[in-house]
């Protein structure tokens, strides 16, 4: 497993992360301990050492398992959660004695003395601009009770916000071949800064390994069948803001083009890395055999300055139009 550096401290992360959405069993589907423990297991034996997780995942259940995980594992892992989604914060009861309270139960779930990273999760633009949750970060910091911040955002326009901010370490973005806009209006200042970016969605909910057809069913609680239209949350989080079915063909319209010996899957995330600002691409998986083909990704070749020209043009005239949600 290759790795990279976090932005301007000394860490190194492994290129490919681990996503921990799936582990909290509400919004992709069920998912029983072993399994957890097995694919968590699976991903340090691929040289996978960043987790990410959220306090709201399965109401703190994601943070639960990867606390039960760390107690037995000898490896170092980088574990990156968030804040801000819970019911008692969000969307307009943001104080510091709330964050405060937020940042010592996830602390407590994941049986750590100080969080490597916290994030603030998708919160409102109106609280990120009037910036006094920057503060409150600080002060956690200074305390030690968090080593780091960052945020999760859904919009260019909040990414750039956030830049903005002092001490700021890392930005998740959503980033694949649906979603190339960060590209340009992003990835240059971010490096300028030495900010981190975590990539989320990068096969755009499954779309992008290129399985998918427009009759696939997915269970009752799994957001792929719930907010399909933005109906609990942010459109963008479900198939990177497609509508479905034109998901699936745009899906099936890349199958030409992705390059022998690798699967569509791995060729959505070696474009990924191949963008030099992004520090590493957390990869959800829902079964144990997944995660080591997307740990493989990080020992593939480059692809093709001709591919990538393809698939900019790809995106620029077929997908682009389509998306809806902030962007």
């Amino acid at each position: 497993m290759k790795k990279r550096k976090f932005n301007h401290t000394t860490r190194s992360v492994s290129e490919i992360g681990l996503g921990c959405w799936q582990l909290g069993g509400s919004d992709w589907g069920s998912i029983d301990e072993k399994s957890a423990f097995q694919i968590l297991s699976n991903a340090v034996e691929a040289g996978v050492d960043f987790f990410d997780t959220a306090d709201v995942y399965g109401n703190g259940h994601s943070e639960t398992l990867i606390g039960k995980f760390l107690q037995g594992c000898s490896e170092s892992i980088f574990v990156a959660t968030k804040l801000g989604r819970t019911g008692d914060l969000f969307p307009d009861k943001y104080t510091e004695d709330g964050i405060r309270a937020a940042t010592e139960a996830s602390l407590k779930r994941l049986g750590v003395e100080a969080l490597d990273l916290t994030q603030l999760h998708c919160i409102p633009m109106p609280v990120l601009q009037q910036g006094e949750v920057f503060e409150w970060l600080r002060r956690l910091q200074q305390e030690g009770k968090i080593k780091a911040f960052g945020a999760s955002v859904e919009s260019m326009e909040e990414a750039l916000l956030c830049l903005e901010q002092p001490g700021l370490t890392s930005l998740q973005i959503i980033f694949n071949i649906f979603r190339q806009k960060p590209i340009s209006t992003l990835f240059p200042e971010a490096q300028a800064k030495g900010v981190a970016i975590i990539v989320r969605l990068p096969l755009a909910s499954g779309l992008l390994a290129g399985k998918m057809t427009k009759t696939t069913q997915f269970p009752q609680n799994d957001h792929r069948n719930y907010n399909r239209d933005g109906q609990a949350f942010n459109v963008g989080e479900t198939f990177a803001g497609l509508p479905y079915e034109k998901g699936v063909d745009l899906a099936d319209t890349l199958k030409d083009l992705v390059p022998q010996d690798i699967t569509m899957a791995q060729m959505a995330q070696r474009w990924i890395l191949d963008h030099e600002a992004v520090s590493v691409v957390i990869t959800g998986a829902s079964r144990p055999e997944q995660v080591k083909a997307n740990a493989a990704v990080a020992e593939l070749a480059p692809l093709e300055p001709e591919l990538h020209q393809r698939l900019r043009s790809f995106y620029e005239q077929a997908v682009q139009q389509h998306i809806r949600g902030p962007y």
